[in-house]
Protein backbone atom coordinates (compact mmCIF):
# COMPACT_ATOMS: atom_id res chain seq x y z
CA UNK A 1 0.00 0.00 0.00
CA UNK A 2 1.23 3.20 -0.89
CA UNK A 3 0.74 6.46 -0.70
CA UNK A 4 1.11 8.77 -3.61
CA UNK A 5 -0.55 12.25 -2.64
CA UNK A 6 0.78 16.14 -3.03
CA UNK A 7 3.36 17.36 -0.74
CA UNK A 8 3.47 20.63 1.41
CA UNK A 9 6.57 21.52 -0.43
CA UNK A 10 5.01 21.20 -3.80
CA UNK A 11 2.21 23.52 -3.17
CA UNK A 12 2.43 27.02 -3.84
CA UNK A 13 1.32 29.25 -0.85
CA UNK A 14 3.26 32.55 -0.96
CA UNK A 15 0.43 35.22 -0.45
CA UNK A 16 -2.11 32.73 -0.52
CA UNK A 17 -5.07 31.87 2.11
CA UNK A 18 -3.98 28.63 3.03
CA UNK A 19 -6.63 26.87 4.95
CA UNK A 20 -5.32 23.92 7.09
CA UNK A 21 -7.40 21.16 8.21
CA UNK A 22 -5.80 20.42 11.92
CA UNK A 23 -6.29 17.71 14.87
CA UNK A 24 -6.79 19.76 17.71
CA UNK A 25 -9.36 17.41 19.72
CA UNK A 26 -7.67 17.32 22.49
CA UNK A 27 -8.05 16.20 26.01
CA UNK A 28 -9.53 18.63 28.62
CA UNK A 29 -9.98 18.76 32.48
CA UNK A 30 -13.54 19.47 33.72
CA UNK A 31 -12.78 23.00 34.05
CA UNK A 32 -11.79 23.16 30.13
CA UNK A 33 -7.82 22.69 30.94
CA UNK A 34 -5.76 21.07 28.18
CA UNK A 35 -4.09 18.70 30.07
CA UNK A 36 -2.32 16.95 27.05
CA UNK A 37 -1.08 19.34 23.82
CA UNK A 38 0.55 16.72 22.17
CA UNK A 39 -1.91 17.01 19.09
CA UNK A 40 -1.74 20.92 18.95
CA UNK A 41 2.72 20.72 18.76
CA UNK A 42 2.16 18.24 15.58
CA UNK A 43 1.09 20.74 13.85
CA UNK A 44 3.53 23.69 14.61
CA UNK A 45 6.14 22.29 11.86
CA UNK A 46 3.38 22.63 9.01
CA UNK A 47 1.81 26.14 10.27
CA UNK A 48 5.80 27.44 10.79
CA UNK A 49 6.42 26.48 7.32
CA UNK A 50 3.43 28.19 5.81
CA UNK A 51 4.61 31.53 7.74
CA UNK A 52 7.69 31.32 6.35
CA UNK A 53 7.04 30.89 2.82
CA UNK A 54 4.56 33.85 3.49
CA UNK A 55 1.58 31.74 3.88
CA UNK A 56 -1.40 33.17 5.88
CA UNK A 57 -2.94 30.17 7.67
CA UNK A 58 -6.64 29.85 8.67
CA UNK A 59 -6.75 27.05 10.83
CA UNK A 60 -10.33 24.67 10.78
CA UNK A 61 -10.54 21.82 13.84
CA UNK A 62 -12.95 19.70 15.35
CA UNK A 63 -13.23 19.48 19.36
CA UNK A 64 -15.28 16.62 20.82
CA UNK A 65 -18.80 15.37 19.38
CA UNK A 66 -20.89 18.58 19.96
CA UNK A 67 -23.66 16.66 17.43
CA UNK A 68 -24.02 19.85 15.01
CA UNK A 69 -24.62 22.26 17.79
CA UNK A 70 -22.76 25.17 19.38
CA UNK A 71 -21.81 23.60 22.54
CA UNK A 72 -19.74 26.57 24.63
CA UNK A 73 -17.39 23.74 26.48
CA UNK A 74 -16.20 22.88 23.13
CA UNK A 75 -15.24 26.41 21.77
CA UNK A 76 -11.35 26.59 20.69
CA UNK A 77 -10.68 29.68 22.69
CA UNK A 78 -8.08 27.41 25.14
CA UNK A 79 -6.47 25.65 21.60
CA UNK A 80 -5.93 29.08 20.20
CA UNK A 81 -3.64 30.13 23.35
CA UNK A 82 -1.91 27.69 23.51
CA UNK A 83 -0.93 27.67 19.88
CA UNK A 84 0.56 31.23 20.19
CA UNK A 85 2.11 30.02 23.15
CA UNK A 86 4.30 27.57 20.94
CA UNK A 87 4.32 29.36 18.11
CA UNK A 88 5.44 32.27 19.62
CA UNK A 89 3.15 34.50 17.29
CA UNK A 90 -0.48 36.10 16.98
CA UNK A 91 -3.19 33.54 16.54
CA UNK A 92 -6.54 35.30 16.07
CA UNK A 93 -9.53 32.88 17.45
CA UNK A 94 -13.01 34.05 15.95
CA UNK A 95 -16.20 32.50 17.40
CA UNK A 96 -17.54 31.35 13.71
CA UNK A 97 -16.00 29.32 10.94
CA UNK A 98 -17.90 30.23 7.97
CA UNK A 99 -19.96 34.14 6.66
CA UNK A 100 -18.95 37.25 6.00
CA UNK A 101 -17.03 38.50 9.23
CA UNK A 102 -14.95 35.18 9.22
CA UNK A 103 -13.91 36.06 5.40
CA UNK A 104 -13.14 39.99 6.53
CA UNK A 105 -11.30 38.92 9.39
CA UNK A 106 -9.26 35.98 6.98
CA UNK A 107 -8.97 39.47 4.36
CA UNK A 108 -7.65 41.25 6.98
CA UNK A 109 -4.94 39.51 8.47
CA UNK A 110 -1.66 40.54 8.78
CA UNK A 111 1.67 38.85 8.12
CA UNK A 112 2.90 36.53 10.11
CA UNK A 113 -0.67 36.30 11.99
CA UNK A 114 -2.34 33.02 12.10
CA UNK A 115 -6.32 32.51 12.31
CA UNK A 116 -8.01 29.91 14.07
CA UNK A 117 -11.56 29.09 12.90
CA UNK A 118 -13.99 27.92 15.72
CA UNK A 119 -15.08 23.97 16.51
CA UNK A 120 -16.64 22.84 13.08
CA UNK A 121 -18.27 20.73 14.25
CA UNK A 122 -20.60 22.69 15.25
CA UNK A 123 -22.03 22.73 12.11
CA UNK A 124 -24.57 19.76 11.26
CA UNK A 125 -23.56 19.16 7.69
CA UNK A 126 -19.63 18.45 8.72
CA UNK A 127 -20.00 14.79 9.47
CA UNK A 128 -22.49 14.43 7.08
CA UNK A 129 -19.87 15.70 4.29
CA UNK A 130 -21.83 18.23 3.26
CA UNK A 131 -21.06 19.81 -0.17
CA UNK A 132 -22.34 22.99 0.87
CA UNK A 133 -20.78 23.65 3.76
CA UNK A 134 -17.17 22.16 2.34
CA UNK A 135 -17.71 25.33 -0.40
CA UNK A 136 -18.30 27.78 2.08
CA UNK A 137 -15.01 26.53 3.97
CA UNK A 138 -13.38 26.58 0.52
CA UNK A 139 -14.84 29.93 -0.18
CA UNK A 140 -12.27 31.49 2.35
CA UNK A 141 -9.00 30.00 0.73
CA UNK A 142 -6.79 29.64 -2.04
CA UNK A 143 -5.35 26.67 -0.82
CA UNK A 144 -6.00 23.55 1.55
CA UNK A 145 -3.25 21.50 3.51
CA UNK A 146 -4.54 18.34 5.64
CA UNK A 147 -2.36 17.75 8.32
CA UNK A 148 -5.08 16.23 10.69
CA UNK A 149 -4.73 12.44 9.79
CA UNK A 150 -6.92 11.45 13.22
CA UNK A 151 -9.95 12.93 10.85
CA UNK A 152 -8.10 11.25 7.78
CA UNK A 153 -11.13 8.33 7.87
CA UNK A 154 -14.27 10.36 7.51
CA UNK A 155 -15.85 11.35 4.88
CA UNK A 156 -16.47 14.71 6.36
CA UNK A 157 -16.57 18.35 4.88
CA UNK A 158 -13.75 20.25 6.27
CA UNK A 159 -11.72 16.92 5.78
CA UNK A 160 -12.86 15.37 1.85
CA UNK A 161 -14.79 18.02 1.39
CA UNK A 162 -12.77 20.46 1.09
CA UNK A 163 -9.77 19.25 -0.80
CA UNK A 164 -11.83 18.28 -3.75
CA UNK A 165 -12.20 21.81 -4.61
CA UNK A 166 -9.06 23.69 -3.96
CA UNK A 167 -5.52 23.16 -4.64
CA UNK A 168 -3.93 20.18 -2.18
CA UNK A 169 -1.51 18.91 -0.45
CA UNK A 170 -0.46 16.87 2.58
CA UNK A 171 0.90 18.98 6.12
CA UNK A 172 4.14 17.63 7.31
CA UNK A 173 2.26 16.04 9.93
CA UNK A 174 0.11 13.67 7.71
CA UNK A 175 3.48 13.17 5.54
CA UNK A 176 5.22 11.33 8.13
CA UNK A 177 2.03 9.06 9.10
CA UNK A 178 2.05 7.85 5.87
CA UNK A 179 5.62 7.43 5.19
CA UNK A 180 5.43 5.67 8.20
CA UNK A 181 2.44 3.08 7.40
CA UNK A 182 3.61 3.08 3.55
CA UNK A 183 6.70 1.36 5.23
CA UNK A 184 5.38 -0.89 7.10
CA UNK A 185 2.79 -2.10 4.67
CA UNK A 186 4.36 -1.68 1.38
CA UNK A 187 7.95 -3.78 1.30
CA UNK A 188 8.77 -3.74 4.68
CA UNK A 189 11.95 -4.82 5.89
CA UNK A 190 11.66 -8.55 7.47
CA UNK A 191 10.69 -10.08 9.50
CA UNK A 192 7.72 -7.95 9.95
CA UNK A 193 6.00 -8.53 13.52
CA UNK A 194 2.49 -6.89 13.76
CA UNK A 195 1.34 -6.75 17.81
CA UNK A 196 -2.16 -6.81 18.38
CA UNK A 197 -4.28 -6.16 21.47
CA UNK A 198 -7.18 -4.73 23.07
CA UNK A 199 -10.62 -6.17 24.04
CA UNK A 200 -12.89 -7.46 21.31
CA UNK A 201 -11.58 -9.65 18.65
CA UNK A 202 -14.54 -8.03 16.04
CA UNK A 203 -12.62 -5.05 16.71
CA UNK A 204 -9.15 -6.36 15.26
CA UNK A 205 -10.51 -9.08 12.89
CA UNK A 206 -9.70 -7.08 9.35
CA UNK A 207 -6.97 -5.93 10.71
CA UNK A 208 -5.99 -9.53 11.07
CA UNK A 209 -7.00 -10.51 7.83
CA UNK A 210 -5.41 -8.25 6.11
CA UNK A 211 -2.20 -8.08 7.93
CA UNK A 212 -2.19 -12.13 7.56
CA UNK A 213 -1.47 -11.53 3.62
CA UNK A 214 1.46 -9.03 5.35
CA UNK A 215 3.19 -10.63 8.10
CA UNK A 216 5.87 -12.99 9.16
CA UNK A 217 4.29 -12.93 12.40
CA UNK A 218 1.42 -11.85 14.26
CA UNK A 219 1.26 -11.74 18.12
CA UNK A 220 -2.01 -11.27 19.94
CA UNK A 221 -2.91 -10.20 23.48
CA UNK A 222 -5.53 -9.02 25.27
CA UNK A 223 -9.38 -9.83 25.84
CA UNK A 224 -9.23 -10.66 22.00
CA UNK A 225 -6.96 -13.84 22.88
CA UNK A 226 -9.27 -15.52 24.20
CA UNK A 227 -11.74 -15.87 21.49
CA UNK A 228 -8.73 -16.75 19.59
CA UNK A 229 -8.20 -19.19 21.92
CA UNK A 230 -11.93 -20.71 22.21
CA UNK A 231 -11.14 -21.55 18.57
CA UNK A 232 -8.36 -23.43 19.07
CA UNK A 233 -10.34 -25.61 21.41
CA UNK A 234 -8.92 -23.84 24.83
CA UNK A 235 -10.47 -22.94 27.71
CA UNK A 236 -11.03 -19.55 28.38
CA UNK A 237 -12.59 -19.98 31.74
CA UNK A 238 -14.57 -16.24 32.42
CA UNK A 239 -12.50 -14.50 29.99
CA UNK A 240 -13.68 -11.83 27.43
CA UNK A 241 -15.21 -14.14 24.38
CA UNK A 242 -17.29 -13.28 21.87
CA UNK A 243 -18.44 -16.90 21.18
CA UNK A 244 -19.97 -15.47 17.71
CA UNK A 245 -16.76 -14.50 16.65
CA UNK A 246 -15.03 -18.09 16.59
CA UNK A 247 -15.60 -19.32 13.25
CA UNK A 248 -14.50 -15.58 11.50
CA UNK A 249 -11.17 -16.70 13.58
CA UNK A 250 -10.67 -20.06 12.65
CA UNK A 251 -11.55 -18.72 8.97
CA UNK A 252 -8.03 -16.60 9.98
CA UNK A 253 -6.25 -19.05 11.45
CA UNK A 254 -6.22 -21.06 8.61
CA UNK A 255 -5.76 -18.46 5.80
CA UNK A 256 -2.28 -17.95 7.95
CA UNK A 257 -1.45 -21.24 7.68
CA UNK A 258 -2.05 -20.43 3.27
CA UNK A 259 0.77 -17.47 3.80
CA UNK A 260 2.81 -18.97 6.11
CA UNK A 261 2.09 -16.03 9.14
CA UNK A 262 2.74 -17.24 12.42
CA UNK A 263 -0.19 -16.19 14.57
CA UNK A 264 0.69 -16.56 18.31
CA UNK A 265 -1.12 -16.73 21.48
CA UNK A 266 -0.10 -16.40 25.04
CA UNK A 267 0.54 -20.23 26.45
CA UNK A 268 0.16 -18.55 30.11
CA UNK A 269 -1.68 -16.07 31.82
CA UNK A 270 -2.14 -13.88 34.64
CA UNK A 271 -6.25 -14.55 35.74
CA UNK A 272 -8.17 -13.08 38.32
CA UNK A 273 -11.45 -14.27 40.28
CA UNK A 274 -12.98 -11.47 39.18
CA UNK A 275 -12.71 -8.07 37.14
CA UNK A 276 -10.87 -5.45 39.84
CA UNK A 277 -7.54 -4.05 40.28
CA UNK A 278 -7.80 -5.98 44.05
CA UNK A 279 -8.52 -9.40 42.40
CA UNK A 280 -7.30 -12.49 43.78
CA UNK A 281 -4.55 -13.51 41.09
CA UNK A 282 -2.65 -16.06 39.95
CA UNK A 283 -0.16 -17.29 36.91
CA UNK A 284 -1.60 -20.52 34.85
CA UNK A 285 -1.10 -22.17 31.58
CA UNK A 286 -4.49 -23.39 30.84
CA UNK A 287 -7.66 -21.36 32.72
CA UNK A 288 -9.58 -23.07 34.94
CA UNK A 289 -13.29 -22.24 35.62
CA UNK A 290 -14.20 -19.50 37.64
CA UNK A 291 -11.23 -17.31 36.13
CA UNK A 292 -10.40 -14.85 33.72
CA UNK A 293 -7.49 -13.82 31.69
CA UNK A 294 -6.47 -9.92 32.35
CA UNK A 295 -3.00 -10.43 31.15
CA UNK A 296 -0.21 -12.55 29.29
CA UNK A 297 1.89 -14.24 31.62
CA UNK A 298 5.96 -14.69 31.70
CA UNK A 299 6.40 -17.31 29.23
CA UNK A 300 4.54 -15.65 26.88
CA UNK A 301 6.09 -12.58 27.41
CA UNK A 302 9.35 -13.82 26.85
CA UNK A 303 8.23 -15.25 23.66
CA UNK A 304 6.70 -12.20 22.46
CA UNK A 305 9.84 -10.75 22.74
CA UNK A 306 12.11 -12.54 21.22
CA UNK A 307 9.92 -12.31 18.18
CA UNK A 308 10.10 -8.65 18.41
CA UNK A 309 14.22 -8.96 18.97
CA UNK A 310 14.36 -10.85 15.69
CA UNK A 311 12.10 -8.55 13.60
CA UNK A 312 12.84 -5.41 11.26
CA UNK A 313 9.83 -3.93 11.19
CA UNK A 314 7.23 -3.88 13.66
CA UNK A 315 3.77 -2.53 14.14
CA UNK A 316 1.81 -2.10 17.86
CA UNK A 317 -1.41 -1.61 17.82
CA UNK A 318 -3.08 -2.82 21.55
CA UNK A 319 -2.37 -3.67 24.53
CA UNK A 320 -1.78 -6.93 26.11
CA UNK A 321 -4.22 -7.06 29.38
CA UNK A 322 -5.85 -4.55 31.46
CA UNK A 323 -2.52 -2.70 31.89
CA UNK A 324 -4.22 0.53 33.68
CA UNK A 325 -4.26 -2.01 37.24
CA UNK A 326 -0.90 -2.36 38.46
CA UNK A 327 -1.52 -6.31 38.76
CA UNK A 328 -2.18 -6.60 35.09
CA UNK A 329 0.16 -3.98 33.64
CA UNK A 330 3.29 -6.33 33.03
CA UNK A 331 2.48 -8.04 29.86
CA UNK A 332 1.99 -4.51 28.08
CA UNK A 333 4.89 -3.34 30.12
CA UNK A 334 7.53 -5.80 28.42
CA UNK A 335 5.87 -6.04 25.29
CA UNK A 336 6.26 -2.29 25.09
CA UNK A 337 9.88 -2.25 26.28
CA UNK A 338 11.01 -5.26 23.68
CA UNK A 339 9.82 -2.77 20.96
CA UNK A 340 11.68 -0.05 22.85
CA UNK A 341 15.01 -2.06 22.59
CA UNK A 342 14.19 -3.35 19.30
CA UNK A 343 16.38 -2.57 16.63
CA UNK A 344 13.45 -2.64 14.07
CA UNK A 345 11.70 0.00 12.31
CA UNK A 346 8.68 0.77 14.83
CA UNK A 347 4.98 2.36 14.41
CA UNK A 348 2.94 2.25 17.44
CA UNK A 349 -0.78 3.05 16.30
CA UNK A 350 -3.94 2.98 18.55
CA UNK A 351 -4.67 4.95 21.58
CA UNK A 352 -4.22 2.02 24.29
CA UNK A 353 -1.01 1.15 22.39
CA UNK A 354 0.41 5.36 22.72
CA UNK A 355 -1.77 5.68 26.02
CA UNK A 356 1.21 2.77 27.29
CA UNK A 357 3.92 4.14 25.77
CA UNK A 358 3.31 7.30 27.78
CA UNK A 359 2.83 5.72 31.26
CA UNK A 360 5.84 3.71 30.62
CA UNK A 361 7.77 6.19 29.37
CA UNK A 362 9.17 4.70 25.87
CA UNK A 363 8.69 7.19 23.32
CA UNK A 364 11.94 8.12 22.57
CA UNK A 365 12.86 4.39 21.68
CA UNK A 366 9.94 4.08 18.94
CA UNK A 367 10.39 5.32 15.24
CA UNK A 368 7.04 6.31 15.06
CA UNK A 369 3.79 7.09 17.30
CA UNK A 370 0.89 7.58 15.63
CA UNK A 371 -1.70 10.45 16.01
CA UNK A 372 -4.66 8.61 14.86
CA UNK A 373 -6.46 5.89 16.35
CA UNK A 374 -9.20 4.79 14.14
CA UNK A 375 -7.23 6.05 11.14
CA UNK A 376 -3.94 3.94 11.90
CA UNK A 377 -6.98 1.11 12.41
CA UNK A 378 -8.15 1.39 9.21
CA UNK A 379 -4.92 1.66 7.35
CA UNK A 380 -4.18 -1.26 9.28
CA UNK A 381 -7.11 -2.42 7.63
CA UNK A 382 -6.62 -1.98 4.15
CA UNK A 383 -8.75 0.70 3.60
CA UNK A 384 -8.48 3.20 1.90
CA UNK A 385 -8.96 7.06 3.56
CA UNK A 386 -11.36 9.39 2.52
CA UNK A 387 -9.30 12.25 3.42
CA UNK A 388 -6.19 11.15 1.65
CA UNK A 389 -8.31 9.89 -1.19
CA UNK A 390 -9.40 13.56 -1.62
CA UNK A 391 -6.18 15.32 -1.90
CA UNK A 392 -5.01 13.49 -4.89
CA UNK A 393 -9.14 14.05 -6.73
CA UNK A 394 -8.70 17.29 -8.64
Amino acid sequence: MAFDVPRLADLDVENQRVLVRVDFNVPRAEDGTITDDTRIRAAVPTIQNLLERGARPVLLSHLGRPKGTVVEELRLDAVGVRLGELLETPVRKLDESVGDAVRAAIDSMGAGEVCLLENVRFHPGETKGDPELAAAFAALGDRFVNDAFGACHRAHASVAGVARLLPAAAGFLLEKELDAFGRVLTDPDRPLVAILGGAKISDKLPVIANLVERCDAILIGGGMAYTLLAARGEPTGTSLLQADQVEAVRANLERAKETGCRILVPTDHVVADSFAADAKTQVVEVIPDGWMGLDIGPETRKTYAAEIAAARTVVWNGPMGVFEWEAFQAGTEEVGRAVEASPAYTVVGGGDSVAAVSLFDLADGMDHISTGGGASLELLEGKDLPGIEALGSR
